[in-house]
């Protein structure tokens, strides 16, 4: 009798990769892979295949001896995200790992060249897709700063000016200032942007994309969830970070078909801008982050004493308003 079940669906098994994002005053060190190999000839950070009976960071220590000669201990590692990746042809969870202050003489064992880049040198054409976030992950600070609820410009100017001169001065700002009409938030931008950049930080506008080319000191545009829905691809160049907030799975989802550079993602505790509202809580916030392509911080109820927390579950960091804006 002839066989008339279906044929099996060809299973593709997920690799499982330990990537070590190591650093060395103010270098990151990177390799480039050996032509004849998956993804041959592009740069990669080191790292390898997370073997049966090892933890990831067991595995990272291994591969980084093995192929630069360093050594690295499981203390020194702090996790930086994890991506999954569909190649097609091969599946990939690369579970990356940052060390900083790395010691010793790198060398290429394997064969492969070596050299310590700064992270604005590392272009993403030169990478395998994969390794694409993780480049975001190491260029993006762990705190994101969020501006109150700009109404009087010139009051918020003035705010902006003290916020920054704080002790908890941050590198990357969100203008936010959604009363604003966009004319008279074009104005505020251009000013911020020229605030920021005296005290050494970098403003991100929020609203519509089209802020953006409005204001040339800016270096991105932060997307509310209700501007991000109404778009089916990326709409600013490459050249600027987009920002996108997120509050669920789907939404997430979604900024990252957009080629979202971050994502804030909350609330995540419960928090007085939102009544009523029940946070997301630490694990869910977690399994979320664990399956997101993108650099996540975590938003809604979070200070810095939080951030410690944010980043061992997988997070870039913490992003919000309180902690800076008082």
């Amino acid at each position: 009798m002839p066989n008339t079940a279906p044929e099996a669906a060809l299973i593709v098994k997920t690799v499982h990769v330990a990537v070590g994002v190591l650093l060395r005053a103010g270098r990151v060190l990177i390799a480039r892979r050996p032509e004849g190999v998956h993804q041959g000839g592009l740069l990669e950070f080191p790292g390898g295949k997370v073997e049966p009976g090892e933890t990831v960071q067991q595995a990272l220590c291994r591969e980084v001896a093995e192929e630069t000669g360093l050594t690295v201990t499981p203390e020194q590692l702090q996790p930086l995200i994890n991506i999954r990746h569909d190649y097609g042809d091969k599946r990939v969870l690369l579970d990356a790992w940052i060390a900083r202050d790395v010691q010793g003489e790198a060398e290429g064992r394997e064969g492969q060249s070596i050299q310590w880049l700064a992270p604005e040198a590392l272009r993403d054409e030169d990478f395998p897709a994969a390794n694409r976030p993780i480049i975001r992950a190491l260029r993006l600070p762990d705190q994101l700063a969020i501006t109150g609820d700009i109404r009087d410009p010139e009051a918020g100017l003035q705010k902006l000016h003290l916020a920054l001169s704080g002790a908890a001065s941050p590198p990357l700002v969100v203008l936010r200032a959604p009363a604003l009409e966009s004319p008279p938030y074009v104005a505020l931008a251009l000013e911020a942007a020229r605030v920021c950049d005296r005290a050494g930080a970098a403003l991100v506008v929020h609203g519509e994309p089209g802020v953006f080319d409005r204001v040339p000191g800016a270096c991105g545009v932060h997307l509310p969830w209700h501007q991000a829905e109404r778009y089916t691809e990326r709409p600013v160049p490459d050249r600027a970070w987009l920002g996108v907030s997120c509050h669920n799975e789907p939404q997430l989802r979604h900024a990252e078909k957009l080629g979202a550079d971050y994502v804030t993602l909350g609330n995540v505790l419960p928090t007085p801008s939102h009544p009523g509202r029940e946070g997301l809580g630490w694990a869910r916030f977690g399994e979320l982050v664990a399956h997101a392509a993108v650099p996540v911080y975590g938003l809604g109820g979070l200070a810095l004493a939080h951030r410690p927390k944010a980043q061992a579950e997988g997070a870039q960091g913490i992003a919000g308003i309180s902690f800076w804006w008082s």
